[in-house]
């Protein structure tokens, strides 16, 4: 028997800690202003995607003692932009990025359970955890959490708000709630939770939501993350956009449901995704060349092997060769925050792969960069895109993607105009929503 043709599932991303977005297009717009959020949620919204999906930065990065000035500095709070964006919106998912370590459990599912009632059952929640205590700092309780206890507290976390959030319960409940009396219940809303992180009681204020609780994704790809992400998400967030890595890791997940009484269909993947659109393949190839240098300029190339020197190469020419002696091992007192250079676990091997590559084919410290940073996932006319995607995704190498544009807030605008309809007219995609709640649009079981 042939296999079923899958649905395609697509968000969008709304970029700003990253160093991908060209901020000197003439395109180019605000990341504060309240417009440019409306303009991208509607495009997606337009395009029938499953949801908008906004990070969190919950401090300005540093880079030699200054802030960090190659990407966002200021950044609203998400759940006051989630919020607005309900009233912008009809059908759209509203996702934001929610710290587990930095906040607590019936502050975060109070948030969240008055979004799904402003959205009318449109929340979702990317519960995230953090382990420097750079971005600690600016909490009460200061430091951190060592790397091996993060996850043990972010499943408490979600589990107590998943308590919460199921607090109220039942039909009688849920229908008083609708007319605004609450209480009628004793036991409406009432908690109890101890443990080794969280000791509380009460009654929760805000009664069930309209999907119950919000959907809740996940962005790890460590194996604590990917183990937290099956016994708990509704979705995960992957960084394997390729044929090969990406069924690897579509398997690997998967795989890890069943222990915990689950069907492959609980949990959607969903890897993010960069393109280039052309009139062509070529002239779309063309154009990923100049995307990709107006991403890296030379400051940017100067800053980001900073980063791996963990020293300060300001008087470094960008169109000249790698610095001659091994980046500086040990703490890294150059970039603070998501910028660190622990993405380096062997920062001097690294470096010697930077000097081959640079000597194999002669590149300047900026050529370099472009050569070993991220490219675009996908680059083509919109029919070569769309039958890309749909090929990953019937090949069980994702359930679809999260498109991060390049340009903000319009970069998704050409995307939904060319790629969307061929998608469509193949029927892998939808031509207008069928649900309600975000849960309904991405194939997930009500509660």
């Amino acid at each position: 028997m042939s296999k079923p043709v899958k649905q395609i599932h697509l968000a969008a991303h709304f970029p700003g800690v990253n160093n991908t977005t060209v901020w000197s297009d003439p395109e180019a717009g605000s990341h504060i202003e309240f417009e440019s959020f409306v303009r991208l949620a509607q495009t997606a919204e337009r395009a029938k995607f499953d949801f908008f999906f906004l990070a969190e930065g919950l401090r300005l990065r540093e880079q030699g003692g200054e802030i960090y000035d190659l990407d966002v500095v200021g950044r609203p709070d998400t759940f006051t932009v989630l919020a607005a964006l309900a009233a912008v919106t009809e059908r759209l998912g509203l996702a934001g990025t929610i710290n587990s370590t930095f906040n607590e459990p019936y502050e975060v599912a109070r948030q969240f359970a008055s979004l799904d009632h402003l959205s009318a059952g449109r929340a979702a929640w990317n519960v995230v955890t953090s382990w420097d205590a750079f971005t600690g700092e600016n909490f009460r309780r200061g430091g951190f959490l060592p790397q091996d206890e993060r996850y043990t507290r972010a499943q408490t976390f979600l589990d107590t708000a998943l308590e919460l959030f199921d607090s109220w319960r039942g039909d009688e409940i849920a229908a008083d709630a609708a007319t605004g009396v609450y209480l009628r219940d004793a036991a409406a809303g009432s908690f109890q939770h101890k443990d080794d992180h969280f000791d509380i009681s009460g009654r929760f204020s805000v009664p069930r939501s309209p999907q119950g609780r919000p959907v809740v994704l996940q962005a790890g790809d460590s194996d604590g993350g990917r183990e937290f992400a099956a016994a708990s998400a509704d979705a995960i967030f992957s960084r394997h956009g390729t044929l090969e890595a990406g069924q690897a890791f579509y398997a690997d997940v998967k795989g890890r449901l069943a222990k915990y009484g689950r069907r492959h269909d609980q949990l959607v993947v969903l890897p993010a995704a960069t393109f280039v659109l052309g009139d062509t393949d070529a002239d779309a190839q063309e154009r990923a060349v100049v995307v990709r240098r107006q991403q890296v300029s030379g400051q940017t190339a100067i800053k980001l092997l900073e980063q791996l020197w963990n020293a300060d190469l300001s008087g470094y020419d960008p169109d000249g060769p790698l610095p001659d002696f091994d980046p500086v091992v040990g703490e890294n007192t150059i970039a603070k925050g998501r910028a660190s250079v622990r993405m380096h676990r062997d920062p001097v091997a690294t470096a010697r792969e930077y000097r081959a590559l640079a000597e194999a084919k002669n590149l300047s410290i900026r050529d370099v960069i472009i050569q070993v940073g991220g490219r675009q996932t996908f680059i083509g006319s919109a029919a070569t895109i769309a039958a890309r995607i749909n090929e990953l995704v019937q090949a069980d190498a994702s359930d679809g993607f999260i498109l991060v544009p390049h340009v903000t807030p319009g970069g998704l605008d050409e995307f939904a105009d060319t790629v969307v309809p061929l998608l469509q007219e193949w029927g892998v995609f939808r031509e207008e929503y069928t649900g309600t709640t975000l849960r309904e649009h991405l194939g997930l079981d009500p509660l």
